[in-house]
């Protein structure tokens, strides 16, 4: 790698040109209208499932939720509904990578999330669930033993052909969903508007935890923590890519390795003996 090249490695892409009084007002509007039908929704239906639990008679140590639930009792009708659900998700994400584009530049470039750089990027991924995800797995257990996080069932028990290749793919659409919107959308927006760095990656860090707030106050902690390193990562590197191959690597080991850690540590993963009275908040990411 040359020189130049290594100090682009580390710079987050700049902003076009600096917006006039309408401009900011168009920018402002179409940042809240995203937030409306993507991540900003499910984070407040997020919060207002912890509210609901918390206020419920059973208490919040004693709930679960599930993240991959079965969308109909037939087979084929459940994988073509799990891969609708996949595929307007993804829509969202192609929705912001639209208005990210720019005449000349790309918004993949303009993100980092291409594949000029796949090797750096794939050690930087790896590393980073690593670090993401031995302490999650500690603060999970920690928050379980507390009674401050809800038992959370990340995939179906009575696995079938079908499973594992949907989980992969609810793994991949939660990697591109989460950061790209969180970090490649809004990172450049706020910038636009004139917010400092550490505003844009604790208040992106803050709503990633909101984001997870039906799971309980660990995951609250967790995903905010999350999000600060994933931000700071993204201010440094100037790419999305990385964070999207760890985000994905940690949702697959969860999600592919769920039974597994149920029958070995139940008191921790299993799911409950009855259900919650309490449902999972309808989400759009």
């Amino acid at each position: 790698m040359t020189v130049p090249d290594a100090l682009a490695d580390r710079r987050v892409p700049t902003i076009a040109s600096p917006l006039d009084r309408a401009g900011r007002r168009r920018v402002t509007w179409e940042v809240w209208i995203v937030l409306a039908v993507s991540v900003g929704q499910s984070a407040l239906y997020s919060v207002l499932s912890l509210v609901r639990r918390l206020l419920a008679p059973v208490p919040l140590g004693s709930q679960q939720t599930q993240v991959n639930p079965s969308r109909d009792a037939q087979a084929l009708w459940d994988i073509v509904y799990q891969l609708l659900s996949i595929f307007f998700a993804l829509s969202l994400v192609a929705l912001v990578l639209y208005l990210l584009w720019e005449p000349g530049m790309s918004a993949f470039r303009r993100i980092g999330l291409d594949f000029s750089r796949f090797g750096g990027d794939l050690g930087r991924g790896i590393l980073l669930a690593a670090v993401i995800g031995v302490p999650g797995l500690a603060l999970y257990a920690a928050g379980r033993a507390l009674g401050v996080t809800v038992t959370v069932v990340a995939s179906p028990l009575d696995t079938a052909w079908w499973t594992v290749p949907l989980l992969v793919l609810s793994a991949l659409r939660a990697g591109l969903t989460e950061e790209v919107v969180f970090i490649g959308y809004l990172f450049d927006r706020l910038r636009r508007l004139g917010w400092g760095t550490w505003t844009i990656i604790l208040s992106t860090a803050a709503l990633r935890g909101a984001y997870h707030a039906y799971q309980g106050f660990g995951a609250i902690v967790g995903n905010f923590a999350m999000g600060v390193v994933f931000g700071w990562c993204y201010q440094r590197w100037g790419r999305v890519m990385p964070l999207v191959i760890a985000h994905t690597l940690l949702d697959v080991v969860a999600f592919v390795g769920y039974p597994l850690a149920a029958a070995l540590w139940p008191g921790v993963f299993a799911p409950l003996p009855t259900p919650t009275p309490t449902p999972t908040p309808s989400s759009a990411g």
